[in-house]
């Protein structure tokens, strides 16, 4: 289980630069102005060329990786509410490194995503082990290859 969260937080905070990273290169190419078909390709055309945008999507695919081997070898039931923890990351690095101000509120609703992850956690150690099903007997009269 230390594997696969260890694995898990190199996924996460994968994820959370990327989302920084992305934010920061929209942030430099700008808003859209008009809907026209020369100012989306504007848009694209420079969102497509941002050294952020462009390693901000290398991270993001990076954390799907690591996010597809680790749905892989766990329950879903398991891995997905912890990837919520990627919200605990991101809000330390939107604070640190674009310098947002992240308020008392945001970080009270950071702690309630911290206990929600720390309880689906704790239900992995106190999961059932998986009964073993033996196969069911056939009825007399097939047995003995009778029909």
């Amino acid at each position: 289980m230390f594997k696969i969260l260890l694995l898990l937080l190199v996924g996460l905070v994968l994820e959370a630069v990327g989302v920084v990273l992305l934010s920061h290169g929209l942030h430099e190419i700008g808003e859209v102005k008009r809907i026209s078909a020369a100012e989306i390709g504007r848009i694209v055309g420079r969102g497509a060329t941002n050294r952020y945008i462009l390693l901000g999507v290398a991270f993001e695919a990076a954390f799907f990786g690591i996010l597809l081997y680790l749905l892989s070898q766990k329950d879903v039931s398991l891995i997905w509410p912890l990837t919520s923890l990627g919200f605990v990351i991101t809000a330390v690095a939107a604070r640190f490194i674009r310098h947002e101000e992240v308020t008392a509120l945001r970080w009270s609703g950071v702690a309630l995503i911290v206990l929600g992850a720390a309880l689906v956690a704790w239900s992995e150690q106190h999961k059932s082990p998986p009964v073993a099903t033996r196969p069911s007997a056939a009825p007399a009269g097939e047995r003995a290859g009778q029909p």
